[in-house]
C-alpha cells in the first residue's frame, strides 16, 4: 500500500532576532513578563518588501538540497499561510515560479495554526490517487505586516532611543497578541513509499462558530471597497485574540483529540517515541503534555527561539529534529496543533 516518507527538510527565519529587551522599545512589557505566559525570549520578523513566498523559497531550497533532487522532481505543491503575499493570487504559485517550477500544481491552504495536519491528509490523498508522487508542502508566515507598532527602528538596539509614549500608548493595547508572533518558513518533501512509512491516523476538526476567538476584522470582502479608509486609523488590521478562551479551548479540545486517536488505531501513547506539538504558547502545550501523562523529552519544544510562526511551527520543528538526529525514519509520531477558524486535531504518522 503506497504512504509517504519525508525525503527532504528545511527551514528559514529572517533577519536578526528581536528579543523581549528589544520589544520593550516599543511598548510596555519586560522578558520576565512575556516568558512566563509564553516561553518566548525571542522572534524574528520579515523586512519591508520581504513576503511569505520569499521566506518559503528559502527554506524551499534547503529541503531540496537536503532531499538530494532536483526541483523538476517536484509534482505538486501545497502551501500554508495566513499572511499571503497578496489578497490574491495565493503565494503556492508565486513560490512554484521563484523554484522554476512550470507548470507544476500549486495548492494554497488556509488552516492557520494547523494547517501541517490538513495538508498531510492532502498530501496522503495525492500520493493515494497517484496525483502525485513527490510533493512540497511549505508553511510560511509573515507577521510583521500586522504588528501594532510604527516605529520599527527602535527595535533594533543599536539606535538606543525608544518609541514614543503616544506611540506605545497605541501599541500596548495588543500588548497580549504582539508578543507571541515571529516569521519564517519550513519545508518538508514527500515522496511516495510501500515501505510501511505514511499517515496511520487522522483526527481533524473545525469550529467556525468561535471563529472570532483569533481573527482579523478589517480588509474583507463584506465591505465595498474591501478596505476602508479609517481601517488603518482603528487599528482593524491587527489581529483580535480572545487569549483566555483561546487558552480554554485548546488545553481541552486537543486531549480529547488525542484520546481519541489513540483508541481509534489502537495505539498506546507510551508506544509513540515524539509528540510535535504546534508552538503557539508553551503553557499550552505543557498542560496537554501534563493531562496526558507524555514525558517532557518527547515533546521537543522551539517556541524560545522562534515565537509562534503558525503554519511555519510544525515543519520548523521537523526539520531541527530532523537535522539533529532525533527525528528518524521508522519513529512513530503523534502531531498536534491548533489554530484559528478554529482548526484543530493530530495526526499519527510512522516516519
Amino acid at each position: 500500500m503506497l504512504g509517504f516518507e519525508i525525503i527532504g527538510t528545511g527551514h528559514y527565519v529572517p533577519g536578526r532576532p528581536v528579543t523581549n529587551d528589544d520589544l520593550s522599545r516599543v511598548m510596555d512589557t519586560n522578558d520576565e513578563w512575556i516568558f512566563k505566559r509564553s516561553g518566548i525570549r525571542q522572534r524574528h520578523y520579515a523586512p519591508e518588501g520581504v513576503g511569505a513566498s520569499d521566506l518559503a523559497l528559502q527554506a524551499g531550497k534547503r529541503a531540496i538540497e537536503a532531499a538530494r533532487i532536483r526541483p523538476d522532481e517536484i509534482d505538486y505543491v501545497i502551501f500554508a499561510t495566513m499572511t499571503p503575499d497578496h489578497i490574491f493570487p495565493g503565494s503556492g504559485a508565486l513560490l512554484a515560479h521563484k523554484l522554476g517550477l512550470r507548470g507544476v500544481p500549486a495548492l494554497d491552504i488556509r488552516q492557520q495554526c494547523a494547517a501541517m495536519l490538513f495538508g498531510m491528509q492532502l498530501v496522503n490523498g495525492l500520493i493515494q490517487s497517484r496525483a502525485a508522487r513527490t510533493i512540497l508542502f511549505v508553511g510560511a508566515e509573515a507577521h510583521a505586516g500586522f504588528m501594532p507598532w510604527d516605529d520599527w527602528d527602535a527595535l533594533d538596539p543599536a539606535n538606543k532611543r525608544e518609541a514614543s509614549p503616544e506611540a506605545k500608548a497605541r501599541t500596548n493595547r495588543h500588548r497580549a497578541l504582539a508578543v507571541l508572533f515571529g516569521d519564517g518558513a519550513g519545508a518538508l518533501i514527500f515522496r511516495a513509499t510501500e515501505h510501511g512509512a505514511g499517515l496511520l491516523g487522522l483526527n481533524l476538526h473545525t469550529d467556525g462558530g468561535a471563529a472570532k476567538l483569533l481573527y482579523v476584522e478589517g480588509g474583507g470582502f463584506r465591505t465595498r471597497p474591501y478596505w476602508k479608509h479609517d481601517d488603518y486609523g482603528e487599528q482593524k488590521y491587527i489581529p483580535t485574540m480572545d487569549g483566555r478562551e483561546l487558552f480554554k479551548f485548546a488545553v481541552t479540545k486537543l486531549p480529547e483529540s488525542l484520546r481519541a486517536l489513540s483508541a481509534e488505531t489502537g495505539t498506546s501513547l507510551d508506544k509513540i517515541d515524539w509528540f510535535l506539538a504546534h508552538q503557539a504558547n508553551a503553557r499550552i502545550n505543557d498542560y496537554v503534555r501534563e493531562q496526558l501523562d507524555v514525558p517532557a523529552d518527547k515533546l521537543p519544544s522551539n517556541i524560545e527561539r522562534f515565537g509562534n510562526t503558525s503554519a511555519a511551527t510544525l515543519p520548523i520543528l521537523i526539520d531541527e529534529q530532523t537535522r539533529a538526529g532525533k527525528l528518524k525514519h521508522g519513529d512513530l509520531c503523534m502531531l498536534l496543533a491548533l489554530g484559528a477558524g478554529v482548526h484543530w486535531g493530530c495526526a499519527l504518522v510512522r516516519w
